[in-house]
């Protein structure tokens, strides 16, 4: 039996390409939101799930982030990376120089913005919950519309493509990660992603801590914050770091880290995705 792999969608978005990418042979599962992804994992209904959480021009995506914070029995078992080409889609019932309303994912809005800034300042940006919900609500507009979306829309719902490559830059690249009930072994080219928070408020906890991962000579790809949405000012602070959680330098310095911090939490350790894009 194939394995089944939940994705936001609907078809066409590119979750479901970085779905395929990720395994070709798996059943997918669209489904319209993060926490669905997330639940269908949960409950049984797929054996796995694959959600965008950061974008090389907009940075993190925070539904995917909190989801993780949150989360007590979901890992990230595996990571990959696709180039992203955003395209400017309108139905054939309109001419761009027409187009009053733009419809797009918040990140792809986000994007493409010099673009739309310089080509249609006039036009009203409005967010839609993916880039193919954008073309079904730009088809069904009554005002000449527009929306921002993958080339394979386009084909899924016969619609002209009247711009390609609208990113504001060309190296727009999304990373996406496969949430599991299983933890991966280590593989020996391994990242863990973490997040951990302090009870108090004072100079050098940070520092403190970034110091037990350097002494040991482990190094941080990534670091950035979230808001506990408990008090205002205090910060969660998520990380990803070089190495597997088993690795005893990890597990060291995690162990330490322990030790300084109010909670800790390992989101999973998981293979590095490697290919250049």
């Amino acid at each position: 039996m194939p394995k089944k792999i939940g994705y936001l969608g609907p078809a066409g978005t590119f979750t479901e390409a970085a779905a395929i990418e990720y395994d070709s042979e798996s059943t997918l599962v669209p489904l319209p939101s993060i926490p669905l992804v997330a639940e269908s994992v949960r409950s049984g209904e797929t054996d796995e799930g694959i959600v965008p959480i950061e974008n090389s021009l907009e940075g993190a995506v925070t539904t995917t982030l909190d989801l993780l914070i949150q989360e007590k029995t979901l890992f990230i078992r595996q990571e990959l990376a696709i180039p992203i080409e955003h395209c400017l889609l309108t139905s054939y019932a309109w001419t761009d120089d027409s187009i009053k309303l733009i419809y797009s994912h918040p990140q792809a809005l986000g994007q493409c913005r010099e673009f739309l800034e310089k080509t249609f300042p006039g036009a009203q940006a409005v967010a839609t919950l993916s880039t193919v919900t954008a073309v079904e609500e730009m088809k069904d507009s009554k005002i000449p519309a527009a929306a921002i979306a993958p080339q394979r829309a386009a084909e899924l719902y016969n619609v002209k493509i009247i711009a390609r490559g609208v990113q504001d830059f060309p190296n727009n690249v999304t990373r996406f990660v496969v949430l599991s009930s299983n933890e991966h072994s280590p593989t020996g080219n391994d990242k863990t992603s973490i997040c951990f928070g302090f009870d108090t408020n004072q100079a050098g906890l940070l520092y403190d801590v970034m110091g037990d991962f350097a002494i040991r000579g482990i190094n941080l790809t990534k670091v950035e914050s979230r808001p506990t949405k408990e008090i205002l000012g205090r910060y969660i602070f998520l990380v990803d770091l070089e190495g597997h959680k088993d690795d005893l330098a990890v597990r060291d310095a995690l162990s330490a880290v322990a030790l300084k911090t109010s909670s800790l939490k390992i989101f999973g350790s998981y293979p590095v995705f490697n290919e250049t894009v």
